[in-house]
């Protein structure tokens, strides 16, 4: 199952976005995602907080996107919801609206290691279009080391921003509120 999933990620980054493992070893790795959103970096930058309404449900722990948060703000939190508890996935640790998210923490399976992540995400006007890149450094300790989780997290990660942009994209003039 997880082998369909991990394919159906790499399938779905391939076309909208692309994505590359910057560096792989036993202590940590680097991802990184790019592509070009065709909307204005203030509307990518609304959607971004409207995580719910665009990342992939199958890769949340309670399979309902909806439950997810994101406060974009110094401080703030990417949050997901469950019965009686919840998850905090990220904090925010540099919000500069239009521009640049910067998150500390561990996503997803990384959450159980002994791991930091830093996910940065940069918005950058291009004609009249947003170029969007996502970079996720992780490092610490992994039982049998970090190397081999780079590709699978470079994939889900992928998928994601080729979500946020058909998000986006599907909006027209019209912006990600509507």
């Amino acid at each position: 199952m997880r082998a369909v999933t991990l394919a159906a990620a790499v399938c779905l980054c391939a076309a909208p976005a692309w994505g590359e493992v910057v560096d792989a070893q036993p202590g940590g790795f680097t991802v990184r995602q790019s592509a070009l959103i065709k909307a204005t970096p203030a509307r990518v930058w609304a959607a971004l907080a409207r995580v719910g309404a665009w990342w992939d449900p199958a890769h949340t722990y309670s399979g309902d996107a909806s439950a997810l948060s994101l406060t974009l703000r110094p401080g703030g939190a990417w949050r997901e919801r469950l019965p009686g508890g919840g998850v905090l996935h990220m904090t925010v640790i540099n919000a500069q609206p239009g521009k640049l998210a910067r998150f500390d923490g561990a996503l997803g399976p990384l959450q159980g290691l002994g791991v930091a992540g830093r996910l940065t995400i940069s918005l950058h006007p291009s004609g009249e279009a947003t170029a969007v890149t996502q970079t996720y450094d992780v490092g610490g300790h992994a039982p049998g080391g970090l190397s081999a989780l780079a590709a699978p997290v470079d994939a889900v990660l992928g998928a994601q921003l080729a979500r946020l942009k058909r998000f986006v994209e599907a909006r027209g003039a019209s912006g990600p509120g509507s």
